[in-house]
């Protein structure tokens, strides 16, 4: 997907009659959206956007130790060893070729076509070794700027990291983290954004007054002819917009909360800070017990980490594990300022969502499963999410109401709509999908907040899961079959049946979501739920009773 992006000037922090003025370029293909407020507790701020800035150029893929300047110097010495010897060796080498004619090698072409192969991998080296040591290529690692929302109540900033297994989302409220705003225009747009933004972020001081500017007025001097008038093309890759889609699908997915307070945080981080686990497992466990304190351990050191002065209010469980804890670590700039820390967490090897509360400021950390599984292309979370269909009338009237309240509850667009609450749900998981609502876990709603210019579908996204694909055939030409329902209290309901001559066993909760699963093939043997159902499953979840307005038609049925 090609996206433009237009700038009049960069972003930056200047002197002004009023004092300092952090200034942020929007992108000028977009809606013009301004914002001009002074900043209340401008080194609150400054340490909250610079631990989402670490969010995004966090990359924890494994990366072999890199060998380079010891590999330099020891050519360095080979080469001084025998440079007398290879010059000789040249000189005499050119003397012979001058004195006779040499035909065309019958393997040129053979040759050549080697030679070029060897100059892309050289040249692919080369490139990766610069985005890892050179900071003015730092641009590459991000493949869309990063997205600034002006909303009624807040300010909300998001980006991803550079692995795309971790996004962050800093919310600051209005009226207590700027005050009074002068020039006002609610919307969404990317702004432009570079390390030296983020060095000018370092020098906030609260002891100097300084101003948040996000100026629209480019929208009406810019001109192609004007000396800092830059305009970008970007081919967007697909798993960039399916990131956030997935991460949509994960949010208003029903998750367990628990609280954790700034003791139990810290202790987390210091011990993942001092420590290096080398064998596994290397997961952070949560033991949870209804009316008790969470209890956390730290895999494989069991390390066990109380969070007093919390209590965990939901139903008991089976332990929850998460693993990739050392994204955490983009959290330590957030305890000082921290009051308390929300967990919402879907299930073991599946998404987890953290939330710091700062008084005007809350910071949203998601991480995927684990650090390899980002949201790209390892998940698949709509698919557990219940086959609901809201029709596109419906859709448009959710769309039409986010559009005009900005933000709204569930209950509150149940009563404007006058449908069920699941349809409605499922009109805003759409609308999630197409990259115009967010869901607020800080406030328990959805937020309108168009990603793109425009709504994306499928062609953007590239093509659909390979799972749901291949259950179409199963389920059209009846090749899977429910043996037994059993409804069990306060679960769900438990299915039993056979797919394709594979016997299935799923657990949908009250909600419609899939909890549990259990099948033969090689797709849940290897990654169970964390990679979403499989086929199978998918084939007996569509057989449960739905309307026929609400049931998904899957890929391959018509």
């Amino acid at each position: 997907m090609n996206v433009k992006f237009v700038y009049l000037g960069r972003s930056r922090l200047a002197e002004s009659d009023v004092g300092p003025l952090l200034s942020l370029s929007p992108n000028l293909a977009r809606e013009p959206v301004a914002f001009d407020a002074a900043l209340q507790q401008p080194l609150r701020f400054r340490e909250a956007i610079s631990s989402l800035h670490d969010v995004v150029i966090s990359d924890l893929r494994f990366r072999r130790r890199d060998k380079t300047a010891y590999l330099e110097w020891k050519k360095g010495q080979a080469r001084r060893a025998s440079e007398l010897r290879q010059g000789a060796h040249a000189q005499a080498k050119a003397e012979i070729l001058a004195q006779r004619q040499e035909p065309v090698p019958k393997d040129l072409e053979k040759s050549y076509h080697r030679c070029l192969r060897q100059y892309w991998s050289a040249r692919q080296k080369y490139a990766s070794y610069l985005m890892a040591h050179d900071l003015a290529l730092w641009r590459k690692l991000m493949p869309c700027d990063p997205v600034i929302t002006v909303a009624d109540d807040v300010v909300f900033f998001e980006c991803f990291s550079a692995d795309e297994s971790s996004y962050g989302c800093l919310l600051v409220d209005r009226e207590r983290g700027f005050g009074r705003c002068d020039n006002l225009r609610l919307g969404t747009t990317n702004v432009d954004y570079s390390w030296d933004l983020y060095h000018h972020f370092q020098s906030l001081r609260s002891y100097r007054p300084t101003r948040f500017r996000l100026d629209s007025g480019g929208f009406d001097v810019a001109t192609q002819g004007s000396r800092d008038y830059r305009e970008e093309k970007i081919d967007l890759p697909a798993g960039w917009l399916r990131g956030f889609m997935q991460i949509q699908s994960a949010m208003t997915l029903p998750a367990l909360s628990v609280s954790l307070s700034r003791e139990a945080v810290y202790s987390i981080l210091v011990w993942l800070k001092r420590h290096r686990a080398w064998t596994s497992p290397r997961a952070l466990r949560f033991e949870l017990l209804a009316g008790q304190s969470p209890r956390l351990v730290l895999e494989p050191w069991e390390q066990p980490i109380v969070s007093y002065g919390t209590r965990f209010n939901g139903p008991e469980t089976a332990p929850i594990r998460i693993w990739g804890t050392r994204r955490l670590l983009v959290l330590a700039r957030t305890l000082p300022l921290a009051e308390r820390f929300d967990v919402y967490l879907l299930g073991t090897g599946l998404p987890s969502f953290w939330v710091v509360h700062m008084g005007d400021m809350r910071l949203v950390l998601g991480l995927s499963g684990w650090t390899a599984n980002d949201w790209t292309r390892g998940s698949a979370l709509d698919l557990l999410c219940p086959p609901i269909r809201a029709t596109d009338n419906v859709v448009g009237q959710v769309a039409q109401l986010m559009q005009e309240r900005r933000v709204a509850k569930l209950d509150e667009l149940q009563r404007q709509v006058a449908e069920p609450a699941d349809v409605v749900h499922a009109a805003l998981r759409h609308l999630a999908h197409a990259g115009q609502v967010i869901a607020d876990l800080t406030l328990g709603a959805f937020r309108w907040r168009q990603i793109m210019p425009q709504a994306l579908g499928e062609a953007e996204f590239g093509p659909p899961n390979s799972e749901l694909v291949a259950a179409g055939p199963l389920l059209s030409g009846r090749r899977a079959t429910v043996t037994s329902r059993e409804t069990v209290p306060c679960v769900g309901t438990l299915l039993t049946g056979t797919t394709d001559n594979a016997k299935v066993e799923l657990l949908i909760d009250p909600d419609g979501r899939i909890r549990r699963g259990k099948c033969v093939c090689t797709h849940f043997r290897r990654y169970g739920l964390r990679n979403g159902p499989c086929r199978h499953m998918l084939a007996l979840r569509w057989l449960e009773p739905l309307s026929a307005e609400q049931l998904v038609v899957p890929y391959g049925i018509r």
